[in-house]
């Protein structure tokens, strides 16, 4: 890059410019990057603690269900399932987290009263009850392991593209900056001694030419003074 740059002031401030702008480019993607990272720590506790909860709420709705199984028959437990009137609601908003958009899930009516459940009270048993209670609180958990987990993946993408723009400048834009004008500079530093040494020859040369000017002068002088004292 640096050769391809022509040598002028013009361009060496350019140049300078450029570098100063980068530089703080350079230094605010590096605060960002650091800052998304500290935001992800956050997010991959908060995701292992949901998936721990997701894998003991799993065990324990299966569990749950198992035992209605056994107990009820899955004559009786199907035809609670299907009883179900109101099915649960999903809304999807978003947030923003130092400029990167995560989704924030929204849910309703995951939680139901024995009343909301559609199947009747009387013809079911409490075993019915507790593993739907079991399945609700697995749909929560299964929703927040989808925001969670979804930010998280939004945050790692946003955190590699910002290391790659931090990389491209600091081991390829800023060191041929650093290049063209550290070349720039030493080529107008030689045109400069190149233009010292140029106006010494010039100096020299004038001053040479003066000195033959003032000895032909002297000469004539010495001759007139010669022809005057001959003719006097």
């Amino acid at each position: 890059m640096a050769e391809d740059v022509k040598p002028t002031r013009k361009n060496l401030m350019a140049i300078e410019d450029r570098i100063e702008l980068s530089e703080r480019g350079h230094d605010t993607l590096e605060q960002k990057r650091d800052g998304l990272i500290m935001e992800f720590m956050d997010i991959l506790d908060q995701a292992q603690d949901v998936r721990s909860e997701l894998s003991d709420d799993y065990q324990t709705a299966q569990h749950k269900i198992n035992m209605a199984r056994a107990m009820e028959g899955d004559v009786a437990v199907r035809g609670a399932a299907a009883a179900l009137k109101e099915h649960p609601e999903i809304t999807t908003q978003s947030k923003n987290i130092m400029g990167v958009v995560v989704p924030q899930i929204e849910s309703s009516k995951v939680r139901k009263g024995l009343d909301e459940r559609g199947y009747g009270v009387l013809g079911t048993s409490a075993r019915i009850d507790e593993a739907a209670d079991a399945y609700e609180e697995l749909l929560e958990t299964i929703i927040l392991a989808a925001e969670v987990e979804t930010a998280m993946k939004e945050m790692l993408e946003e955190i590699e593209k910002t290391k790659r723009r931090v990389n491209a400048l600091e081991f390829k834009l800023l060191p041929d900056l650093y290049d063209a004008q550290e070349y720039i500079e030493q080529k107008l530093e030689e045109q400069e001694r190149e233009e010292i040494f140029r106006m010494k020859k010039i100096k020299a040369k004038k001053e040479e030419e003066e000195k033959k000017e003032r000895e032909a002068a002297t000469e004539i002088e010495a001759d007139d003074v010669e022809r005057v004292s001959a003719d006097d």
